[in-house]
């Protein structure tokens, strides 16, 4: 008997009652079923989000933000029922535990009273964080707390580049405002600095001229002096005048012609006092004052003289006239003497007067040379603050609300959450195909064990059988997941070929398995099923698992057929596809080996075991 033979005398049997057929049909249903069915529920999860219920409270009695009266948890609430990414429900804290206990919602997201109130604290000397609190019940979905986790992040994150986006636009404005100011305060000490030059001149026109003060201070001084030292004189003649009444007759003529004359000079000398005062720079008041002082002097003279020409026209009063020239003169002295006390103060003024001028000056010139220093620095410190218009400003607000964003750069690419399940899931299908036509197909005729004694077409024809009805599972499974599902395929017949290459290796490790061991090997083709279920990495990276089961990722096969279909699927690394196929035909042909070892012992060696039923059928 041909191995063909054999493979049409088991299809035969299997077919050969209509509950035989049925059965037939429908194990080789199991894994379209399996496959097509997981696949379709689980095509676009992430896609219906906005199916899911979610509950919304918004308690936030809002505050002052940034001078303005706002209500972000009302604002955060209509964003979210804007942009639909759930289905957002506002209720009350009472609704919301109600609806999460009777699995009205999957959870639920609430914005306290103080939700405002903490932004708005990054201002004060208490700052501190808002809260978004997460309510959850993962009696209603466990997923569903995972989700809204992440649901609560992006609110966060929305949240934070809102605040921080209008924060920086108000920073901006302040900048922008501040570098006006700090223009205009430049553009103020410039022209203070020009005023300050100006005030410079003019002290320094005022120290000159305390300085011609002061010289003619000095040159009236010594003119007083000198006046004050001729009184004395006089005082002292009229005292002789008076102690020589006895020569009165021929004094009297000499007395009279100096009275004269000295009264003839009074009015140039009261000009030459008032020319030096005005050259010493004292205005007309001034010289007014001086001149009242001295005018008494000049009276005091004229009296002298016209007593002294009295005494000449009367010599019996000349001892009268003689005491009041004396009482006369020493009244000019001392009047004199009054004026050049009073001529040295005027020089000592005028001489502060000049020391306060050049003082003036100097204080003047730091004043100017500070006010430069401002005027430069004012100037250097608005040229450091940019100036951008308010649009600009806006975009710098957004650049620092989100300074980064995240380029997705990929190499392959599932098409949507369903597609990137379907390599493991395919792959689990064949397994469980394969396992399901065990149950009713023969591993090894004992017929044919009986009659031939050649264990390879033997255990060809045992292999062959199940592959080959296994290839026909792979067949639909591929033809569900691109026609009915939609899926997209970089490779499309090498998926196809891959699927047939895993069946081919599933059966031949069962086959092993019934052979060597029986109803026991059947049990354990489940346990492996198990095994590489957790092991395949079909969902999270097998780097995740502990380690033992890490080991056995790289040991079984059903983590090659999965990474091998990534690779055709998505248009991945043909180096790799060509590793995961080595892998498969290794265990293939190992398999097949080891069944083919198994079947000679059978043809040559019966035991106690062949004869007895299988436990379980």
């Amino acid at each position: 008997m041909k191995v063909p033979q054999m493979i049409l005398a088991e299809l035969r049997r299997l077919g050969s009652t209509r509950m035989s057929l049925i059965a037939l049909i429908a194990l080789m249903a199991v894994p379209i079923l399996y496959g097509g069915l997981y696949l379709w529920a689980n095509r676009d999860p992430y896609g219906q989000l906005d199916q899911v219920p979610v509950a919304l409270v918004v308690a936030d009695t809002g505050a002052q933000l940034n001078g303005t009266d706002r209500n972000l948890g009302d604002e955060v609430a209509q964003e979210l029922i804007e942009d639909g990414s759930f289905d957002w429900h506002l209720t009350t804290d009472a609704g919301m535990t109600a609806g999460l206990d009777d699995g009205t919602y999957d959870f639920g997201v609430e914005l306290p009273a103080d939700f405002t109130a903490s932004i708005a604290s990054i201002t004060s000397g208490d700052p501190h964080p808002a809260d978004i609190v997460l309510h959850t019940s993962d009696a209603n979905n466990y997923l569903a707390s995972t989700i809204g986790t992440q649901a609560v992040e992006k609110i966060k994150t929305t949240v934070t580049e809102k605040v921080v986006a209008e924060a920086g636009l108000t920073m901006l404005d302040a900048l922008d405002t501040i570098r006006v100011q700090l223009t205009d305060a430049a553009s103020g000490a410039g022209q203070l600095v020009d005023g300050l030059a100006q005030a410079g001149d003019g002290a320094d026109q005022l120290t000159d001229g305390a300085t011609q003060l002061t010289d003619g201070a000095t040159q009236l001084a010594a003119g007083t002096a000198q006046l004050r030292d001729g009184a004395a004189q006089l005082s002292a003649g009229a005292a002789q005048v008076a102690d020589g009444t006895a020569q009165l007759d021929g004094i009297a003529d000499r007395v009279g012609a100096a009275s004269s004359t000295a009264i003839a000079a009074l009015p140039q000398a009261r000009s030459d006092i008032a020319a030096k005062l005005a050259e010493a720079g004292l205005d007309q008041a001034q010289i007014d004052e001086v001149l009242a002082t001295l005018d008494p002097v000049g009276a005091r003279l004229t009296a002298v003289d016209e007593r002294v020409q009295g005494a000449v026209a009367q010599i019996d009063r000349l001892n009268d006239g003689a005491q009041q020239v004396s009482g006369g003169a020493a009244t000019l002295a001392d009047g004199a003497a009054t004026a050049a006390d009073g001529a040295a103060q005027l020089q000592d003024g005028a001489g502060r007067l000049r020391d306060g001028a050049t003082a003036l000056g100097g204080g003047l010139t730091q004043l100017e040379d500070g006010a430069t220093q401002l005027r430069d620095g004012l100037s250097a410190g608005a040229a450091q603050l940019p100036s951008y218009d308010a649009d600009t400003r806006a975009k710098q607000a957004d650049t620092l609300a989100t300074p980064v964003d995240v380029e997705r750069s990929s190499l392959t690419e599932a098409q949507n959450y369903g597609a990137g399940l379907a390599p493991f899931f395919a792959a689990l299908a064949g397994w469980i195909g394969i396992y399901a036509l065990f149950l009713i197909v023969k591993p090894v005729s004992k017929r044919a064990v009986t009659a031939l004694h050649s264990p390879i077409r033997i255990t060809l024809a045992g292999w062959a059988t199940p592959a080959l009805l296994g290839g026909v599972q792979m067949l639909g499974l591929f033809g569900v997941l691109s026609l009915a599902l939609g899926f997209s395929f970089a490779h499309p017949l090498a998926t196809l070929g891959i699927l047939l290459l895993a069946s081919a290796t599933y059966a031949a490790i069962v086959l092993a398995l019934n052979v060597w061991l029986g109803s026991v090997g059947q049990f354990l083709g489940l346990v492996l099923m198990v095994l590489q279920l957790v092991t395949a990495g079909g969902t999270f990276p097998w780097q995740t698992l502990p380690a033992p089961l890490a080991a056995l990722h790289h040991v079984l096969p059903m983590g090659y057929v999965v990474d091998a279909m990534r690779q055709v699927m998505y248009g991945g690394s043909a180096d790799r596809v060509w590793l995961d196929l080595t892998v498969l035909v290794a265990w293939l042909v190992g398999a097949g080996v080891i069944a083919a070892i198994g079947v000679t012992r059978m043809t040559h060696f019966r035991t106690l075991r062949d004869l007895q039923p299988s436990v379980i059928g």
